[in-house]
């Protein structure tokens, strides 16, 4: 059994805006044996860190999965904040694993995360949070009231304040796609867990529970009449060392632990025999490609000057984790005067899709910038929009953003 030990002076920490206590103890923590990466250790510099973002997404997706089983049958399981997204005690549940977990681990690396405990605090729900979370956590009897409120608060707003150099820190989107996860089995979802040293994503890791790995062009989401034929997959990408997955139901199987699948984008060449898919929040025709293109759901239905627009709720990870499996060739989001563009959202899948060949950048083709936000580390801000491609494609269609954004 593989044991993790480590000192809070390997990774320069954030300042802290609110200190949690955290019991005198060694750093010891074992993870599970069954844990088979599809890279050795002596490749990956950041092996151990993946180790246990695989570990700790799995459970997480667990979290998903036997919450999601009560969604429609139990009062108060589906919430909604402020700003009108649903939010699920799965939502908060992982936000809190994750952060107990990768803090008994790694004490020094602060966390990003989207959620805070102010909900939970004023509608009184903490204990449903600390019912999801303490049969899936290392030491449950540690799984208290307090300590999942103050779990939640590391990731939240207003947990530490960064310098403007340089900053090493985990990202964690704990549910992207909760719209999808409260609709039932026709959309997907992902818990995204991504590490950033020194400034780079150096690691990532994506779980969605319902992913069908056999679906056809005409499937292309993993959406499948049979919901039970679903396995779901775990992405994971370490820089230099590809992007994998595996079927979720694998992970704990010790006899399926060298079945990982090593992913690749798509080979297309041609922006009109592209697919493209874009959030389903946004029109085909309020993006620059459609003074050239018009958009087509229907694979047979395909002619001159239309491309295919595959359909994909919810969220923005399973775009990108269309695109690093090869099943989309391009993702395009445009940005919004009235909206703001989250780390939480592409961290992950930006070094998904890197990792396995392609490429994202902004509408100008500069990289996205996880430092622009300063003393948060929570915002970006792409000029134009985000573009995930195959890598092959990826200056044609910035050509054509560029020639056909003034029109719009």
């Amino acid at each position: 059994m593989d044991i993790l030990r480590y000192s809070a002076s390997r990774f320069p920490a954030a300042l802290p805006q609110h200190s949690f206590r955290t019991p005198l103890r060694r750093r010891f923590v074992a993870v599970r044996s069954s844990l088979s990466l599809p890279f050795s250790e002596q490749k990956a510099k950041y092996y151990r860190e993946v180790e246990a973002a695989v570990d700790v997404v799995e459970r997480a997706c667990r979290i998903c999965v036997d919450v999601k089983k009560s969604l429609f049958s139990s009062d108060g399981r589906i919430l909604e904040k402020n700003d009108q997204t649903p939010v699920t005690i799965a939502d908060f549940g992982v936000q809190a694993l994750v952060s107990l977990e990768m803090n008994r681990l790694f004490p020094s690396i602060p966390l990003v995360a989207e959620e805070d405990s102010a909900f939970l605090r004023s509608n009184n729900l903490v204990g449903s949070v600390v019912g999801v979370v303490k049969d899936k956590a290392t030491l449950g009897d540690e799984v208290t009231e307090d300590n999942i409120l103050k779990a939640i608060d590391r990731g939240g707003k207003d947990a530490c304040v960064f310098e403007p150099k340089p900053a090493t820190y985990w990202i964690l989107d704990p549910i992207d796609g909760t719209r999808g996860f409260v609709k039932g089995s026709e959309a997907l979802y992902v818990v995204g867990l991504a590490l950033v040293v020194e400034g780079q994503i150096v690691l990532g890791v994506m779980g969605c529970p319902n992913w069908h790995e056999d679906c056809s062009d005409n499937s292309i989401i993993g959406v499948q009449e049979n919901s039970s034929s679903r396995s779901g997959i775990i992405m994971v990408s370490h820089v230099g060392c590809g992007t994998w997955t595996k079927r979720l139901s694998d992970i704990l199987t010790v006899e399926s632990r060298h079945t990982w699948t090593r992913c690749s984008v798509d080979s297309c060449q041609m922006v009109q025999e592209a697919r493209f898919t874009i959030p389903e929040s946004q029109r085909w025709k309020a993006l620059p490609l459609s003074g050239l293109f018009d958009a087509k759901t229907d694979p047979q239905n395909i002619g001159e000057g239309s491309i295919i627009l595959l359909s994909a709720c919810c969220g923005s990870l399973c775009k990108y984790l269309m695109v690093a499996s090869g099943r989309a060739s391009v993702y395009i989001q445009g940005k919004k005067a009235t909206s703001i563009i989250k780390v939480w959202d592409h961290a992950v899948g930006i070094i998904c899709v890197h990792e396995a060949g392609g490429k994202v950048t902004d509408w100008e083709g500069s990289s996205l910038d996880f430092a622009a936000d300063q003393t948060e580390r929570r915002l970006i801000f792409p000029s134009g929009g985000v573009l995930a491609s195959n890598g092959s494609l990826h200056s044609k269609i910035i050509g054509m953003i560029s020639s056909n954004s003034s029109v719009l």
